[in-house]
């Protein structure tokens, strides 16, 4: 055995470091080899096994996202960015530049060794890669995920050592890659953490050690109503209201009407009505996502129940900006963008045919019926001119890109309204791609962006149609648009490590 493994080691007199680290290498997988592991005989070669083509990290992965956690979804994503990149590595570069034999397997019993036995060269381990990355690429989205996941890779990692597969510094090495792809992914797509909203301005709100005072009305619609009752465990005395969503705004004025604490679990519009009617009553407002998309809740930086209880048993809380529209008599509020042209027409007929197939798959067919369609641009008269325009576009706050991940606002308390527009002309399509690809501050002959406090757009048609938080209606006329700077209180846990 001595001398079959000899035959990697560089003549005598040259590179006496590397023989050195070499024989000691392999009298560390001798000693493995001989070694009595407790317990390890029923368990590691099967999981050695399941960590083929990484088909046990799939399965982790659909477990976490099955939790329906956001914070699990993403963790399952970044775990399975992070082991693609280090087998692609592994396999390009790794196995391809140190073309280092497998271990002999006499030291290794039969009962360890596997039934088919590896042909590609040893070094590094690619189990041992995709293990630490996947593992690390939950830890750095979830702390306490990846302390579940990490003893499962760390027993991959070893099981290549204990079925005589591997030499142990083929797994150190595997490890340090598979970990080293994961702060590599990390780097192109900084977790949500990299860029926690601000806890500030503080707001001061009531502590509810159980909950007695809150009114949580849930959309039951929007599938919120499991989540609303999973908050009793946490905050037992709180008051849980299921109802449909044309009964959303009238059980939320009852809330009002007697609660300290007006709660709500829903989507984006849903949260959008509760943020009206929390206004109107000066009541601090606690949000728990329930939505598909849920953009105020997490830009918030509340994931799910267990942000809402402990801030609400705390008394923590910020306050936020509130966008509002005016047009003649009629006027609402936004927590999230408001938009004239051609985005309102992709809300309504996205929600023409989201109950028949689903929200995002709605979203892609609305996409494609939008922009086909044989339309003109939006005519609105702006600083005193007519200017066509394919979209415009207010978010309340700036609106930013975090690496190549999708743009998100960082401060709820900016006191901007985020705008931009897309010029009319040619090929809307292809000049609303540009737009989306573009910076929040980017101008060029077919969009632009500024920052602004406030908006006023001199002349729509009768008839246009306005988009907010995902709602639809009718304006005319003038059109105005404003913020409410720090208007709103809302619930959100200021220390989230």
């Amino acid at each position: 055995m001595t001398a079959d493994f000899d035959l990697t080691v560089p003549q005598p007199g040259r590179h006496p470091l590397r023989k050195h680290l070499l024989n000691l290498d392999l009298r560390l997988f001798e000693t493995a080899a001989t070694l009595n592991w407790p317990g390890a005989e029923p368990v590691l070669p099967k999981l050695s096994r399941s960590a083929n083509h990484g088909v046990l990290w799939f399965a982790t992965a659909a477990a976490l996202a099955a939790t329906g956690s956001p914070r699990a979804r993403r963790a399952a994503v970044r775990g399975l960015a992070s082991l693609a990149v280090a087998s692609a590595t592994i396999n390009t570069v790794g196995k391809r530049s140190v073309r280092r034999p497998r271990p002999v397997l006499d030291p290794v019993p039969m009962v360890r060794q596997l039934k088919r036995q590896p042909i590609t060269t040893s070094f590094p381990s690619g189990h041992a890669a995709s293990a630490a990355a996947f593992a690390t690429g939950v830890a750095l989205e979830s702390r306490g995920l990846g302390a579940v996941v990490a003893p499962i890779a760390f027993s991959v990692a070893m099981s290549r050592v204990y079925t005589g597969v591997h030499f142990p510094s083929d797994v150190l090495a595997g490890a340090a890659l598979g970990a080293g792809a994961a702060f590599a992914v990390r780097g192109l797509v900084p977790t949500r953490d990299q860029a926690v909203p601000p806890a500030r301005p503080h707001a001061s709100a009531p502590a509810l050690a159980d909950g007695e005072g809150l009114v949580m009305v849930a959309n039951s619609a929007a599938g919120s109503a499991d989540r609303a009752r999973a908050l009793k465990e946490v905050l037992p005395l709180a008051e849980i209201v299921e109802c449909a969503p044309e009964d959303v705004r009238g059980e939320l004025e009852k809330a009002a009407s007697h609660c300290r604490v007006l709660g709500v679990c829903g989507g984006d519009g849903t949260v959008n009505t509760a943020a009206e009617v929390a206004l109107r009553h000066g009541l601090p407002l606690a949000v728990l996502p329930g939505g598909t998309l849920n953009h105020f809740a997490l830009d918030l930086g509340v994931e799910g129940v267990r942000d809402v209880g402990r801030a609400v048993r705390q008394g923590e809380a910020v306050r936020v900006d509130v966008g509002r529209f005016r047009s003649g008599d009629q006027q609402g509020v936004f927590l999230n963008t408001c938009s004239l042209g051609v985005y309102p027409e992709l809300v309504r007929e996205r929600e023409r045919w989201s109950g028949r197939i689903g929200g995002w798959p709605a979203g892609v067919l609305a996409a494609a019926r939008v922009l086909r369609a044989d339309r003109h641009p939006l005519e609105a008269q702006l600083r005193g001119g007519s200017h066509p325009l394919w979209l415009l576009f207010a978010g309340n706050g700036t609106y930013h890109r975090v690496g190549l991940a999708p743009a998100r606002r960082l401060d709820l308390a900016d006191g901007r309204l985020d705008v931009r527009v897309v010029h009319g002309g040619r090929r809307p399509a292809l000049r609303l791609l540009a737009a989306a690809l573009a910076g929040p501050l980017t101008r060029s002959p077919a969009h632009a962006g500024v920052l602004v406090h406030r908006l006023h757009v001199d002349t729509v048609a009768p008839g246009t149609l306005l988009a907010y938080d995902g709602e639809v209606t009718e304006v005319a006329g003038e059109v105005t648009l404003e913020k409410l700077p720090e208007a709103l209180t809302v619930y959100r846990p200021l220390d989230r490590t």
